[in-house]
């Protein structure tokens, strides 16, 4: 059946509630807990490297949590109307760490408070992502709906920097206020988050027809081993987005300190996040033009180029970094939208070589990946600022710190996309090659069926 609209809504509207949680701590969580909690920029880095270490395993887990989930409402669907309240409850508790202790206390539950919202947004996520690729097995559809997925990414990363940003230009110096002010504001995002989880859950349909409902450990594990289309777009995808959080994590910094006022935060988070609304849509014709795997490697190669831009444009004439915080917004777009569509592919790749569709632990593993990029950008960005001597609190920075806060916007995700690309230049799977496989896999399920329904007819006949 046909997607329509209402579906490609409901699914970018999955995406704009997970990045109320998602997004609130990859761009904010390191200023809070620096400014607002008063941990040192060493031991926050350490925090996301344990904690997102940790995400990551917990993706895995969801993965098999839900690869064995079958219920009347689908395999991935329940999770969106039972996980959400819980989800966005551990958010605001994350953002609400002085106000249950402080010292070593503090530090104490910052890991707890992170680690549950990490552990709560996979068992939200690992459905989420694999919903895709159960959905639709057409290309342009499923391009769309990487496409779809975006545009509600970027919706909430814009959103978000629209509503913190004055706070954090306003309570500057003031951190009980600005702790006030994010109670409230996470408390609004958690009801907006459960509307839009259940918008997804009475749109979303699971169309593509299975073979095994509960898939055991050992399908799982088979269908991982020799999928070299997914080992190689993780391994790309890891190194690809260790540069973009490392810039995610430090754009508070470069825009108040750098560029010397927290708004500009609007402006970078509008013209690095903002070109998904461009590129998005132009994602499934791009797809059947020069394919996915041209034009992963080209918006890698833009996104190398302006990384070096940001890490030596003058922050005394904002013009110029701006363009090239805009340019990074363009490739991390097209590289995004283009990992969805290809992580829905590799679940196709293993099924071909093994009968047996596993969307969860396939989408479990890339997360994974996706969750390690997260706790090394995050990590490498903190380590950098505090090497660079960060005070947090202090009225200016000195020239290295401020460097070193460029470097962790501009040659971090430079050099990591650049390893990235080189990864990704061995990927096998073409277009063509992709419906080839897909054909074939119909025609063995078919045949399958056909088999399976002759000896019902013989006993019937006798």
């Amino acid at each position: 059946m046909k997607l329509r609209l209402p579906q490609y809504l409901g699914y970018a509207a999955g995406d704009a509630a997970n990045n109320l949680a998602f997004s609130m701590t990859s761009m904010f969580l390191l200023l809070y807990y620096t400014d607002v909690v008063g941990i040192a920029a060493t031991a926050a880095g350490t925090l996301f490297l344990v904690v997102r270490v940790w995400d990551a395993f917990a993706d895995m887990f969801a993965g098999r949590v839900v690869d064995r989930t079958m219920t009347r409402w689908g395999k991935f669907r329940p999770f969106f109307l039972f996980g959400a309240a819980p989800l966005l409850l551990l958010s605001v508790a994350t953002f609400t760490v002085p106000s249950l202790g402080s010292g070593t206390t503090a530090l104490a539950l910052a890991y707890a408070t992170y680690a549950g919202l990490g552990l709560a947004y996979s068992l939200v996520n690992i459905p989420y992502g694999s919903l895709a690729s159960a959905m639709t097995q057409r290309p342009d559809e499923r391009g769309r709906l990487a496409s779809f997925r975006m545009i509600g990414t970027a919706t909430t990363i814009i959103m978000l920097a629209f509503v913190v940003a004055p706070q954090i230009q306003r309570f500057k110096g003031n951190p009980e206020a600005f702790q006030q002010s994010l109670l409230a504001t996470t408390l609004v995002f958690a009801v907006l988050g459960c509307a839009l989880y259940l918008f997804l859950f009475r749109t979303a349909r699971e169309q593509v027809a299975r073979t095994v409902a509960h898939v055991s450990m050992r399908q799982s594990l088979r269908t991982l081993r020799g999928n070299k289309p997914l080992l190689l777009l993780c391994l790309a995808s890891l190194f690809s987005l260790v540069g973009m959080f490392s810039l995610q994590t430090v754009q508070a910094f470069y825009a108040r300190d750098v560029l010397g006022d927290a708004n500009y935060i609007i402006v970078l988070t509008v013209l690095s996040t903002g070109a998904i609304f461009v590129v998005a849509p132009l994602i499934p014709r791009l797809v059947r033009t020069i394919g996915k795997k041209r034009g992963f490697l080209g918006f890698g190669a833009l996104g190398v180029l302006a990384g070096v831009g940001i890490s030596v444009a003058p922050p005394s004439v904002p013009a110029i970094p701006l363009f090239f915080f805009g340019l990074m917004g363009v490739a991390l777009a097209g590289v995004n939208t283009l990992m969805w569509a290809l992580e829905a592919d590799t679940v196709e790749y293993g099924e071909w070589r093994t009968g047996v569709r596993t969307e969860g632990i396939t989408y479990a593993l890339f997360s994974f990946t996706r969750k390690l990029g997260q706790a090394i950008g995050g990590a490498l960005a903190a380590y950098a600022i505090a090497f660079g001597g960060y005070a947090a609190g202090a009225d200016r920075q000195t020239d290295t710190a401020l460097s070193w806060i460029g470097h962790s916007a501009g040659l971090i995700p430079a050099g990591c996309m650049l390893i990235g690309i080189a990864i990704f230049a061995k990927y096998p799977l073409t277009e063509s090659t992709f419906v080839a496989m897909v054909a074939e896999t119909k025609a063995r399920r078919e045949a399958a069926s056909a088999r399976s329904s002759v000896p019902a007819a013989q006993g019937a006949q006798a």
